[in-house]
């Protein structure tokens, strides 16, 4: 994709409905129809549409970032903006306590809709070519195995929000589509969102020629990541009652197939000029100056940009936490503070007009400053920005510190002046492409794998193969000038199995910080109560606006189906415990 495999095409669907349900059940109008498209030349362009369909994202019904329901559903991030009624749903997320059914049109329920809109139109492409004789369509396998990952995808993202979701397939009809429920055992839901990557990894080359096209190697990847969450057997309260060994076989061996890198300095991930490098695994393609009218940017993190300066403009959004910018401490060997990180915050003060001072004697990981924007120091490795300004993190961008605090986002984030950077009236929109699998994912879904199977040792040098990748990323213009001291350095054993948990869990959190993945992980190892109000205890000191927030086991690890659905279904599908 990218530029390759464009997303302007002859035939052009628009599946617009505001149920799962009823656009589950959508026939095109106009020209499109199974008999009227049935031909080699229409079948391409159908797949091409539903590729489109796992990036039609917009902010307030993501499919892309999980920004909202990974990062700041977690320990990772506030929601930040104007307070807590500016996207009040977002705050309701962050509150755990406030989240409901009933939310409308709104977030999660949107996300629902948009999720099962690319699955109808994997579906529809599917149903097409099933018709199409193979002598016809010399690729009709490999387009049904791309297809079949594409809705593997969507389904996989909807089980890890929502845990019981109804799988959807070309093969039904739309009377059998208004039966098919939702309340189905756990593992069997694995098992059949593992069919759809099973028959593309089964099916796909190893790599493919066009970027973006899913491949053997993203279908292994993906079966790696599924087995992971599927050897953690959770009980109909969510708690993790079993772990697979079996399963966690399986994620090592999939991880074994899986080719990649790292890149060689860690902020290349989030720069533009990067996409689809050895450590994208799977990503979702974005465009400029395609060809299109509106050429095909994201604008789902559209809403996160620092507030109060021209250079960008609004609206200050998904702002990094206290406890998360403190995980970034190192102890004078170079290694994470597992235990104690959050006693002592990171920084002594933050100057408005000045530099942010490390805490006296503290050393940190250089990850902490490719990830947050702090005040004093370069964005995006930019201390200037040509002649239009200033890009040293100032305190003014952070739009209401007084709730949220001054930490800012820049993983996400682009220079206002490079070339993939869209500005539509107040927000920002960018070509640059969403990892939603990158190599060092791949990494330590193996490692975790090991560590679990009691082969900790095995997994210590992947563990530091991260760690190493670290510590060489200083390259870059990161702290402006200030006595930071970057110090990371590899473990030298594991003294045990619990050691060994502890510092791949950790790992992660600092290897993929604000970027999505936090809040799934710890609902995956079946942590998510006791870690995170153990947060909000520690926070809520420190920020007022969670004074009353609480986490409820066997509720809050995944959202409510959406009330409507349960309205539309006249109670096919049944809610989640709690809600």
């Amino acid at each position: 994709m990218k530029k390759s495999i464009k997303y302007s095409f002859t035939l052009v669907f628009l599946l617009s409905a505001f149920s799962c349900s009823d656009f589950l059940e959508y026939e095109p109008r106009g020209v499109l129809s199974s008999e009227n498209v049935s031909t080699p030349a229409n079948a391409e362009s159908l797949v091409i549409s539903a590729y489109a369909g796992i990036g039609n994202d917009e902010m307030i019904g993501s499919i892309t970032s999980m920004w909202v329901y990974g990062s700041v559903r977690s320990d990772d991030a506030y929601k930040g903006g104007g307070g807590r009624g500016d996207v009040n749903e977002i705050d309701r997320y962050e509150q755990y306590n406030l989240t409901i059914p009933d939310m409308g049109d709104a977030m999660a329920p949107r996300t629902w809709t948009n999720y099962y809109k690319a699955i109808s139109r994997a579906n529809f492409a599917l149903k097409v070519i099933n018709e199409i004789p193979l002598e016809d369509y010399p690729n009709k396998t490999i387009r049904q195995a791309e297809l079949r990952f594409l809705r593997a995808h969507s389904h996989f993202m909807l089980k890890m929000l929502f845990k019981k979701i109804p799988i959807i397939t070309e093969d039904l009809t739309q009377e059998e589509i208004a039966q098919v429920t939702n309340d189905v055992p756990n593992d069997d839901l694995w098992n059949k969102i593992a069919e759809d990557f099973l028959y593309a990894y089964d099916n796909l080359p190893q790599f493919q020629d066009e970027a973006g096209r899913a491949n053997k190697n993203a279908a292994a990847a993906y079966l790696a990541k599924l087995r992971l969450y599927q050897a953690y057997e959770q009980d109909d309260q969510h708690q993790v009652v079993n772990i697979n060994r079996d399963r966690l076989e399986e994620v090592i061996r999939y991880a074994d197939e899986v080719q990649g890198s790292l890149e060689p300095d860690y902020g290349n991930n989030f720069l533009n000029g990067f996409d689809n490098g050895p450590e994208s695994i799977w990503a979702v393609q974005f465009s400029i100056n395609d060809g299109t009218v509106v050429s095909r940017v994201s604008y789902v993190t559209g809403l996160n940009s620092p507030h109060g300066t021209d250079l960008y403009g609004c609206c200050g959004f998904h702002l990094a936490s206290q406890n998360m910018v403190n995980a970034f401490k190192t102890t004078s060997e170079g290694l994470p503070l597992l235990d104690d990180f959050n006693s002592q915050n990171i920084f002594d003060a933050v100057s408005p007009n000045g530099t942010t001072p490390l805490a006296s004697g503290a050393t940190i990981d250089p990850r902490l400053d490719h990830t947050v924007g702090i005040p004093g120091r370069p964005f995006k490795y930019r201390n200037t920005l040509n002649s239009q300004g200033d890009m040293v993190y100032n305190f003014s961008w952070a739009r209401d510190p007084g709730v949220y605090g001054y930490f800012g986002n820049m993983k996400e984030q682009q220079a206002p002046d490079c070339s993939c950077y869209v500005k539509e009236g107040p927000f920002m929109g960018t070509s640059k492409n969403i990892d939603f699998i990158r190599y060092a994912d791949v990494l330590l879904f193996k490692a975790e794998a090991l560590i679990q199977l009691d082969q900790w040792n095995d997994a210590l040098p992947i563990i530091n193969q991260i760690r190493e990748r670290a510590g060489q990323s200083t390259s870059r213009p990161l702290a402006a000038g200030a006595s930071d001291v970057y110090k990371v350095a590899p473990y030298t054993s594991f003294a045990s199995k619990d050691f060994a948990l502890k510092a791949l869990k950790f790992e992660r959190r600092l290897e993929f910080a604000m970027e999505g993945h936090r809040f799934f992980d710890l609902v995956r190892w079946g942590e998510a109560a006791p870690v995170l109000n153990a947060y909000l205890d520690a926070e809520k000191q420190r920020k007022d606006f969670l004074s009353n927030a609480r986490f409820t086991a066997g509720r809050d690890e995944y959202y409510p189906i959406p009330q409507r659905e349960i309205d539309f279904t006249k109670g096919v599908y049944t809610q989640n415990p709690g809600y």
